[in-house]
């Protein structure tokens, strides 16, 4: 259950979110979006008309849940695990069930455990089969194009651990080369999603549903959740909080407090990512845009600056100590319950799309993505460029006022690293007092890649590359999968810097000392 508002505590925002409250109120902006009117973001409908199956997902999916449910018992009959290999909304909600389940099944832990890969980090993959018995494990490709390069590697490399089409199933747009394989191979099961649904914006949709349902999820309580969020949300925009929300947002960058900090309770840090990637993508774009605070502890008011606008699910210890310094502050109620989710994906998505109205965005597209994705798979047909190491200290030196700092690390998920990192983000922050953020490669490329190609210029990118000792062979390629993430890592800084992003590759020691 979604408790009743709270209200919002904005300070110096105030009187620009009340402005664009009403902008939205004068610009129809709430009825036109359920009425699928394009014409809010743009007259061109393209990846506009046909991006709009969000916002009517939700019925389809209670309708055929009992079905969906027959289905997905079938299909995970005989296993205690369930992989679903894919990409950034392919895989980030199915990510927060795995994490708030904590590694068993939603049915009191008897269901098959939920796991997710969307790194090509091989130590990670190789864990994986280690960990997983094939024969036990119903493996899912889940992708909405079907092409997507990691999860058609992931399903190469686990096809070729155990070729048994029970084992296999995927969750696609109708359609796709995917789908297609799937049928050819006789796959347990082949899920096609309604196509009017952009990825980030799927959590609701069969990408969310179908995971949830294989480990035991309580679906029917997420979608109801949902649901009743769903009346809420088509209130005017001063009693609708997805309005309310998407006003405080659009405040914050016309105000410069274009650091979205959203602080969420640990159980589901996770929901973190999934908002992330659904902010960064939609808004990080025509140079401006939201750029979302995931994973950074709550610190003291002194160590922030004044470009920071803090949105909680649920109250937070400090939440008070930075409202009366000054800092924008609003909190979402929220229950605690992972079936509350339901409700805040659709608040959330409704309120990114809003923004995008009044921030004058095309909030369903991604412009700047096909760029990293040509340039990796130039460098897999003709070789590594050559990118020398950047001393840390000369990266760490141009950060200003009102800039962030992205560590992009394409790392081995489950390494000691990855906690290095986090310390790195937070010493940062107490030094310079800058917005921080930690991407793992390629997780992040289809997520906050666009916002860091598209957005504001105010990003530093510091990339970090793992060593491989082990390689891991892509089935069917000259490469492993050591191949593809250092062309993947390589790729995303060429393109940096052909956009003029202040970035660079540096040592993880080196940057560990320039901290220190």
């Amino acid at each position: 259950m979604i408790l009743d508002d709270t209200p919002d505590r904005l300070g110096p925002l105030t009187d620009v979110a009340a402005a664009a409250v009403t902008e939205l109120n004068d610009r129809d902006a709430v009825s036109r979006t359920w009425a699928g009117d394009h014409t809010l973001w743009r007259d061109d409908p393209t990846e506009l008309a046909d991006r709009l199956g969000w916002l009517t997902v939700v019925p389809d999916m209670v309708t055929g849940l009992d079905g969906l449910r027959i289905s997905c018992a079938r299909a995970a009959a005989g296993v205690d695990h369930v992989l679903v290999m894919g990409m950034g909304g392919s895989s980030l909600f199915p990510e927060v069930l795995a994490r708030a389940l904590g590694g068993d099944g939603g049915d009191g832990g008897h269901g098959p455990a939920l796991h997710v890969v969307d790194t090509t980090d091989p130590a990670a993959v190789a864990r994986l089969g280690q960990t997983l018995p094939p024969e036990r494990t119903l493996h899912v490709a889940a992708s909405k194009s079907g092409t997507t390069l990691e999860t058609r590697s992931h399903l190469a490399w686990a096809w070729d651990q155990h070729p048994d089409p029970a084992r296999f199933a995927v969750v696609t747009d109708p359609g796709s080369e995917l789908a297609a394989l799937a049928r050819d191979r006789s796959f347990a099961a082949v899920w096609e999603n309604r196509p009017d649904i952009g990825g980030r914006y799927s959590a609701l949709s069969l990408f969310g549903v179908v995971p949830g349902l294989l480990a035991g999820v309580d679906v029917a309580g997420l979608l109801a959740s949902a649901s009743a969020m769903a009346e809420r949300l088509r209130a005017s925009p001063r009693a609708n909080p997805a309005g309310r929300l998407a006003a405080a947002m659009a405040a914050g960058v016309r105000q410069g407090r274009d650091k979205l900090t959203v602080v969420v309770p640990e159980a589901f840090a996770a929901f973190g990512l999934w908002l992330e990637q659904l902010v960064a993508e939609s808004t990080g774009k025509d140079g401006t845009g939201v750029v979302p605070i995931v994973g950074e502890p709550l610190g003291p008011p002194e160590v922030y600056g004044d470009d920071r606008l803090f949105v909680a699910l649920g109250d937070h210890p400090g939440l008070d100590a930075l409202a009366a310094a000054g800092h924008p502050v609003t909190v979402l109620p929220f229950d605690g319950e992972l079936t509350d989710l339901g409700g805040q994906v659709l608040l959330w998505e409704l309120a990114t799309a809003l923004a995008g109205a009044l921030l004058g965005i095309q909030p369903f597209d991604q412009p700047d993505v096909a760029a990293a994705k040509a340039a990796t798979a130039k460098v897999l047909a003709g070789g590594r460029p050559d990118l020398p190491v950047t001393a840390a200290s000369d990266l760490l030196g141009q950060l200003g006022p009102g800039d962030y700092l992205a560590v992009q690390a394409f790392v081995d998920p489950g390494a000691e690293v990855v906690d290095r990192l986090d310390a790195v983000r937070t010493a940062v922050r107490q030094r310079w007092r800058v917005a921080t953020t930690v991407g793992l490669g390629p997780r992040f490329l289809h997520s906050t890649g666009q916002l860091h190609k598209g957005g504001p210029g105010s990003g530093v990118f510091v990339q970090v590359v793992g060593d491989d000792p082990d390689d891991v062979p892509v089935p069917g390629e000259s490469y492993g999968f050591s191949a593809l993430k250092a062309a993947q890592a390589d790729g995303d800084l060429v393109t940096l810097h052909e956009r003029g992003r202040r970035a660079g590759r540096v040592a993880v020691d080196d940057l560990l000392d320039a901290v220190s």
